[in-house]
């Protein structure tokens, strides 16, 4: 049975990350850059960069055009509530807390919202591990 991690990987094409960072050694880079090259299409959201990985970077998720399928969190658990009521006033589908990143109303938010919701996993090893990957546009 696939469980909703892997459910929501496999259901998304436009991921915007919340927190991306300009620096490759930290994970909120690389985990991203992982997703972009697997295929996904990565969104920074990011308050003072131009562009990361190669993409135009919004300062918060209410900027960004066009639909979203995930938002993942890269940002303290203490600022997920908020970033949980952006997923849900922009439409997206899924809210997705990195690894060690853990928000009992951030849950309740997305839950009562009916997105899924993801929270402590890194997203990188869950679409390594069942072997998710989009097509390059």
């Amino acid at each position: 049975m696939t469980d909703v991690a892997e459910r929501v990987l496999r259901e998304a094409t436009t991921i915007a990350v919340v927190g991306l960072s300009q620096h490759p050694e930290k994970a909120a880079h690389s985990v991203p850059a992982a997703l972009q090259a697997a295929g996904f299409r990565v969104v920074p959201v990011h308050p003072s960069a131009e562009s990361v990985l190669g993409e135009k970077a919004y300062r918060s998720l209410v900027d960004v055009p066009g639909p979203v399928d995930v938002v993942e969190v890269f940002r303290p658990a203490a600022e997920a509530p908020e970033i949980a009521r952006q997923a849900v006033r922009i439409g997206a589908r899924a809210l997705w807390l990195q690894q060690g990143i853990v928000s009992a109303e951030a849950r309740r938010i997305a839950e009562e919202a009916g997105l899924d919701y993801v929270e402590d996993r890194c997203m990188a090893v869950v679409r390594a591990i069942a072997g998710i990957t989009r097509h390059q546009r």
